[in-house]
């Protein structure tokens, strides 16, 4: 079963200061309030537009065409013709190749490369990663934040190769996944039901978890372990352990990812067999 991408905005996240009222029966009612950095006078509004062009083929399988891209951003059409006029002259945007609209330009590779050789997670993750899968012989990933969601900034593949397994920059949520999960337990619980309230809780297979009290149990019982473990939560057949990479103040930045086959595993052998590996990987590179 292929796994659903959650929505990647259209802009940037909005930073944002959230207050979390937990009642007597703990239902955990949200306040939120958000600052929108849109009013601020060095925010340049041309530059936001641009991103939003560009973001436009974040959900989309197939080129885009001017009115496709006017409707996905909401901006008008002459001022969609200007901005693909100059990303394409920049190479940001190219044509279709068969001529059915735009794609993304190759020059947006470039800024891939020089993500994964700049930010430092990934720089120090890489190679701990790769002697991980070496140990492990099963897929290995490395995940950042961005808000409700995890986005792949590395991912090594196991001897069953999928699709959507290989590509850097996919994303899964973070309330139903062994990552989301061992990023949590490291929050305190007001910013833990701020999550959980604005996810969509949709159900990627029979089992995803979407019940506010199983969610809040998971995120327990991977705060009391240490590590979290997720049976079919984004793929059917798939067990996954998750342990979050702390920076130097104890923040949790990242999480890795140590996926295999129910087929193959029992929940009990696979916990035994690689959770204290992943635990001293992720404890590696926080130390790096």
């Amino acid at each position: 079963m292929r796994a659903r991408t959650p929505h990647r905005p259209a802009r940037p996240a909005q930073p944002s200061t959230t207050s979390v009222a937990l009642g007597t029966a703990g239902t955990g009612q949200v306040e939120t309030t958000r600052a929108d950095p849109r009013q601020d006078p060095l925010f340049v509004q041309s530059i936001d537009r641009a991103l939003q062009v560009l973001s436009a083929f974040h959900e989309t399988s197939r080129p885009l065409t001017l009115q496709d891209i006017s409707r996905i951003t909401g901006l008008g059409r002459s001022a969609v013709q200007r901005m693909i006029f100059t990303l394409r002259a920049l190479g940001y945007i190219d044509r279709d190749p068969d001529d059915r609209g735009y794609v993304p330009g190759l020059r947006i590779l470039d800024h891939t490369l020089d993500f994964q050789r700049l930010n430092p997670v990934v720089v120090k993750a890489n190679p701990i990663l790769l002697e991980l899968r070496r140990m492990t012989r099963e897929r290995v990933d490395l995940s950042l934040r961005d808000d409700l969601r995890l986005v792949y900034a590395t991912r090594l593949q196991s001897k069953r190769e999928i699709l959507t397994s290989t590509l850097i920059g996919n994303s899964v949520p973070l309330f139903c996944t062994s990552g989301g999960w061992a990023i949590m337990a490291h929050l305190d619980q007001a910013e833990v039901e701020d999550i959980l309230h604005r996810s969509d809780r949709i159900r990627h297979t029979p089992h995803t978890l979407t019940d506010l009290r199983d969610l809040r149990r998971a995120v327990a019982e991977t705060r009391e372990r240490g590590y979290a473990v997720a049976r079919e939560q984004i793929l059917t057949g798939e067990i996954a352990l998750g342990v979050a990479i702390l920076n130097a103040q104890g923040d949790p930045v990242a999480a890795i990812h140590l996926a295999g086959s129910l087929a193959e595993w029992s929940r009990e052998d696979f916990e035994k067999q690689f959770a204290p590996l992943m635990i001293q990987a992720a404890r590696t590179i926080g130390r790096a």
